[in-house]
């Protein structure tokens, strides 16, 4: 049996990524769901980008947790990129699902669209702590677009806004994804739509893993809310041996 970490992406909390790890858990595997630094509601929205792989690095210190398959989803892939380079000794496998993969001096906005940036960039521009929150077309058309109207405002009313500086914050990492000797797996949602496919996250972010496996299946970039039950198994395909 395995141990997990779950890192969610932006706009979210460990707390999403629980109806995922319950079937994971169950099939025997422990799994932990923390949240990001600058994630939680009432946290400071000025967090950067090093501060939130710190969060993510004194959790597995502070749980003294070894082997882990540490999976990372969307700007979660920032997080894991910066997590296995400074602790890869505490890694068993390195799980993108439909993640970001940096290399060194890269940031998030770096790896997304022009118009996100630009859009992002007012956002932040307009707000009292340079935060993000995602406006709710987008995440209806592009992010979670395998789900209903009704489905889809509910889970949009659980999000919450989000430190644009882990975005425009470029990582330092003493080696690149390709050439960190951990084993890496990439799950990849077909429908996906958060990038479009012209710029999309599969081949072009997850060829920079270097030797990797590939897990496909079908949904949006929001699976662990529309069908929490099939992305855990495609996880657990994922960070098998």
């Amino acid at each position: 049996m395995a141990t997990y970490v779950l890192v969610h992406g932006a706009w979210h909390t460990g707390d999403h990524f629980e109806p995922l790890a319950e079937p994971i858990r169950a099939a025997g595997h422990t799994v932990h769901t923390p949240t990001i630094a600058g994630n939680r509601p009432g946290d400071d929205k000025r967090t950067g980008l090093a501060e939130a792989i710190g969060s993510i690095v004194g959790f597995l210190r502070d749980e003294d947790l070894r082997d882990v398959v540490l999976m990372g989803h969307s700007y979660g892939g920032m997080v894991i990129t910066g997590v296995a380079d400074a602790v890869p000794e505490r890694i068993r496998r390195l799980v993108y699902w439909n993640a970001f993969v940096p290399y060194d001096g890269e940031a998030l906005n770096d790896l997304v669209p022009p118009h996100y940036v630009g859009l992002f960039d007012e956002i932040a521009a307009a707000s009292a702590d340079n935060s993000v929150m995602l406006p709710y077309p987008i995440w209806r058309e592009a992010f979670i677009n395998d789900a209903g109207e009704d489905e889809a405002r509910a889970a949009y009313e659980t999000l919450n806004p989000h430190p644009y500086a882990t975005f425009t914050d470029k990582i330092a990492l003493k080696t690149n994804p390709a050439a960190n000797g951990l084993a890496k797996s990439y799950i990849n949602c077909t429908e996906d739509t958060a990038l479009p496919h012209s710029h999309g996250w599969h081949p072009r972010l997850s060829e920079k893993l270097g030797l990797f496996r590939l897990v496909q299946t079908s949904g949006s970039h929001e699976l662990c809310f529309t069908n929490p039950g099939l992305l855990a198994d495609k996880i657990m395909l994922a960070g098998r041996d």
